[in-house]
């Protein structure tokens, strides 16, 4: 019997899929709730606790309590201010250890790793060792193929995505007929789709791109799409959705396939061009 799981649940659909993951595969979990954070609902009928997202010291303790001994960090966070935040001790010494680079998630997420695994003995797992099948392959993934000019764009996206997450600002973009029409930074891929939706051009529609940034903590916050990103996307008017190829978590691929063919978007599972990751 695998060891007792520990989600520190976000928002979004990924902590209930991997929740219903290690039930359906009768695996004991425990969820760690963030107040203002976590849905309600996604740790219905499950064992769990709320805490602030601040308090390390409570979230900590009360994981060695359920008997935790592997660790998930699964869905979208939104960053507070620091003053919102209130760090505890805990939280307040890893803050003065990281300085500047707690601005940054994949910093703080990789340090958080680290201090999880160093210092309290847990295992940390990426959701994609738990969702088995669940990261993109390459390729075409549905009905619904590109052309020359969403190809270039994807190229484009591509090339601006990894300049963003190289300076730990985001994963993703969306460029329409070569046009940067928004990037993604602290608002998330949802609120930077619903913003390019006011700027897109008239003519073909634009491309969601999601990458890794350059040497990201793989089992933190992984480029992550749902049903509900292909649904923001249509919204939007863009024709298509470009991730990397086993570097971005499809948290249902049957029912993201689905959805896109339905609402006419493409689905591509790219590489990053060794001259562009380097």
């Amino acid at each position: 019997m695998p060891p007792k799981l520990g989600i520190l649940a976000g928002g979004g659909e990924l902590p209930a899929r991997i929740i219903n993951t290690c039930k359906d595969a009768g695996r004991d979990v425990f969820v760690l709730a963030f107040i203002d954070q976590t849905d309600p609902e996604t740790v219905a009928g499950t064992s769990h606790a709320w805490v602030r997202l601040g308090a390390a010291g409570d979230a900590i303790e009360r994981l060695h309590r359920a008997g935790v001994e592997d660790v998930v960090m699964a869905g979208a966070i939104r960053r507070p201010t620091l003053g919102a935040l209130r760090p505890d001790l805990r939280a307040a010494r890893l803050i003065a250890k990281l300085g500047v680079a707690v601005l940054g998630d994949d910093k703080l997420l990789s340090a958080v790793v680290r201090e999880l695994e160093e210092k309290e003995g847990f295992r940390v797992v990426g959701p994609q060792s738990l969702l088995p099948g669940s990261l993109a392959a390459k390729g075409i993934l549905g009905d619904h193929r590109p052309d020359e000019q969403a190809h270039q764009d994807t190229r484009r996206g591509i090339e601006v995505a990894l300049g963003i997450g190289a300076l730990d600002v985001g994963q993703g973009a969306v460029v329409q007929q070569g046009l940067v029409l928004a990037v993604e930074a602290v608002e998330g891929t949802d609120a930077m789709l619903a913003r390019a939706a006011n700027l897109r051009r008239e003519g073909p529609g634009g491309v969601l791109v999601k990458v890794s940034k350059p040497g990201q903590e793989r089992r933190a916050d992984l480029p992550t799409i749902g049903v509900a990103t292909v649904a923001a996307a249509a919204r939007a008017g863009l024709r298509g959705i470009a991730v990397e190829a086993g570097g971005t978590l499809l948290i249902d691929p049957e029912m993201i396939i689905r959805a896109a063919d339905e609402a006419g978007l493409f689905v591509l599972g790219v590489e990053v061009p060794e001259e562009l990751s380097g």
